[in-house]
């Protein structure tokens, strides 16, 4: 397994997230890691959630949990969720990034690391900047970076800093997004 894809999303992305995940393939051949911003104490019922609208696993990880094909992993409240050059993920507690724990920097920037080109980066709708300088480290690793088109999101703020900051591959509406994801050609 070479290749993982990131969904980073703060406001108004759970909605994105609730259209994307029942139109994936349940034979995907990466794993989905999605870092979404949210109160600081375990909230089970994020995963059970996005469990009901998906075949995919969803699960939250433990720490040194190794990545697994078609599993969809959502960061833990209030841990930073990062890759390991073994490819199995590491939780820490350390200070906030961008008022964010988790912080989708640092998600993106520890994956790009491990994946390199391989590493797809997707950022949604939501109000802070939190995710652009983690593309930015996708694209300078040679990896594929993808906004939420702002005009669609319920929040714009995250999508418009990143095209800001970024330079981005593709521009999605959410209708888009499932459809780019199952066409990902992964021996």
């Amino acid at each position: 397994m070479d290749t993982i894809f990131l969904i980073g999303g703060s406001a108004g992305s759970l909605k994105v997230l609730l259209e994307v995940l029942p139109k994936l393939h349940h034979d995907l051949k990466f794993p989905i890691i999605i870092v979404l911003h949210r109160k600081g104490y375990t909230d089970s019922q994020l995963g059970y959630l996005l469990n009901t609208r998906t075949n995919l696993k969803v699960i939250e990880p433990d720490d040194k949990d190794v990545l697994e094909a078609g599993y969809i992993y959502i960061a833990p409240a209030d841990y930073h969720l990062l890759i390991e050059s073994d490819k199995t993920i590491s939780l820490d507690f350390s200070e906030k990034l961008n008022f964010s724990r988790p912080s989708i920097d640092v998600t993106f920037s520890s994956a790009a690391k491990v994946f390199k080109e391989n590493t797809f980066a997707l950022l949604l709708s939501g109000a802070n900047a939190d995710g652009a300088a983690g593309l930015n480290y996708v694209k300078a690793n040679n990896g594929t970076t993808l906004v939420q088109n702002p005009v669609s999101a319920e929040v714009n703020y995250m999508p418009l800093q990143a095209i800001a900051q970024s330079k981005i591959d593709f521009v999605l509406n959410p209708d888009e997004i499932a459809a780019f994801i199952n066409k990902l050609d992964v021996p």
